[in-house]
């Protein structure tokens, strides 16, 4: 048997410990935009051996579809793209293969509908969370990570500050990575999450 089925019902999620040589683990990062999610999910799934499912990064691999366009608009004006939109794209990644033995999401739920939803899903699946991790970080200091943020050719990212990229490397700067942008993605955060 597959270990996800689609039904009418929506979506369903493989169960506990259908994997015997390896325990199912699903997580939650939280956080405002910059709190380093990215960074600690790179450390978390590399010795967990699941998948970094950032709404953000769905997102962006969209770019260049119709779909991804429109993503794209939402983004660079540092909102939030609509629950509509984003709750059918999460929950369908999480019904892909690689997350049959879990999953740790980041960006996602930001909302309570996307909570609600992913509750929903997660209990139609009979499957639980594991871990919900919190990560707080002063807003100011998020404005200082992001507005320094730039990145490589490679996708390298460097920090003009923290770990700039070494002579002669060619680098740039994310269009919403803008104070302006950053405070309103932060208010946003704040107000929604």
């Amino acid at each position: 048997a597959s270990p996800l089925e689609h039904n009418a019902a929506g979506l369903t999620l493989q169960k506990r410990g259908a994997h015997a040589c390896m325990p199912a683990m699903r997580m939650i990062l939280v956080g405002p935009p910059g709190a380093g999610k990215g960074t600690q999910a790179a450390r978390l799934v590399d010795t967990s051996r699941i998948p970094h499912v950032s709404s953000g990064d769905i997102f962006r691999a969209l770019k260049g579809t119709e779909l991804g366009n429109k993503l794209d608009d939402y983004m660079k004006e540092g909102g939030l793209v609509p629950d509509e939109i984003t709750i059918p794209i999460v929950l369908d990644r999480l019904t892909q293969p690689d997350c049959a033995k879990g999953f740790m999401l980041d960006g996602f739920p930001r909302t309570r509908p996307q909570a609600e939803a992913l509750d929903k899903a997660l209990a139609n699946a009979d499957v639980n969370l594991d871990v919900v991790l919190l990560i707080e970080v002063a807003d100011g200091l998020i404005v200082e990570r992001i507005t320094g943020r730039r990145s490589d050719a490679s996708g390298r990212i460097y920090h003009t500050k923290f770990d700039p990229p070494p002579p002669g490397v060619a680098v740039t700067q994310r269009g919403d990575d803008t104070e302006e942008k950053v405070t309103n993605r932060l208010r946003k955060y704040h107000s929604e999450t």
